[in-house]
């Protein structure tokens, strides 16, 4: 544990500064189980509150639509990594884990493109298991050349891109706190499912939010490695989320509050 982290966003009142593992080993026996009642009373009383949802839109695509009927088709059963950005708080809002070490993702470390190879691990690692990359389009692009190696090995992994042409976060943040004066996120993206194609993938491509469960299912049944390049809405943002300089406390809540 590095010791600039202590105090660093959250106030500590007992600071430890060592090896991860050698700390937590001692740390482990010195755990007793308390009744916390009133505490997941407060938590429920939040979830009524502040509930994860999202309202469906005629005609139009939303990311976290495409992600609670990926849930809903997979039972939450598949094994899912995420590049970084929206599309990862996303995930782990809306897709139902069941399983510990089901979801794949690099935190909160900012690596763009870590979905798609991640997922190729997985896949390899756990051959009986069904593995899909929930990415978002800039992520993909920072390691979709990997495409190479899915289309050369087979190795059946099913990549759902949540396109929205947009560097979607930094958009998200020049939206709220910027008055919309976008810079460098506007995306020109090319066809994911032809670029899939030609690296020996099979491509798919979903505009209209009717053809989004059959578009889900073709992809997981389809053999070897699939690209499902889901065009949803380009302005949808990611709540809660915290700004620069605020406290957890001060989170801000968008159309959840």
């Amino acid at each position: 544990m590095d010791p600039s982290s202590i105090s660093k966003n959250v106030d500590v009142d007992v600071p430890v500064v060592g090896d991860a593992k050698a700390v937590l080993a001692e740390l482990l026996p010195l755990v007793e189980y308390r009744e916390r009642a009133e505490w997941f009373a407060q938590i429920g009383v939040w979830k009524q509150r502040y509930p994860f949802g999202y309202r469906e839109r005629p005609g139009e695509i939303l990311p976290q639509q495409v992600i609670d009927q990926i849930g809903k088709i997979t039972e939450s059963k598949a094994i899912v990594a995420t590049g970084v950005g929206q599309h990862q708080m996303w995930t782990a809002q809306f897709y139902r884990w069941r399983q510990p070490r089901q979801m794949i993702t690099s935190g909160g470390l900012g690596t763009m493109g870590y979905g798609f190879p991640a997922a190729l691990g997985a896949a390899i690692g756990c051959p009986d298991k069904l593995v899909i990359d929930i990415d978002g389009d800039g992520s993909f692009q920072m390691t979709c050349n990997e495409l190479a190696t899915a289309g050369e090995y087979q190795i059946p992994v099913k990549v759902v891109i949540l396109n929205n042409h947009f560097q979607g976060m930094v958009r998200q943040w020049q939206e709220l706190f910027y008055q919309r004066r976008y810079m460098a996120v506007r995306m020109a993206n090319p066809s994911f499912a032809k670029v899939a194609e030609a690296f020996g993938c099979t491509g798919l491509e979903v505009r209209d939010p009717k053809d989004l469960p059959d578009a889900i299912r073709k992809m997981i049944a389809t053999p070897g490695p699939v690209v499902l390049d889901a065009h949803v809405s380009a302005e949808e943002n990611v709540y809660p989320m915290v700004a620069v300089g605020k406290s957890l406390h001060e989170m801000e809540m968008g159309g959840m509050a």
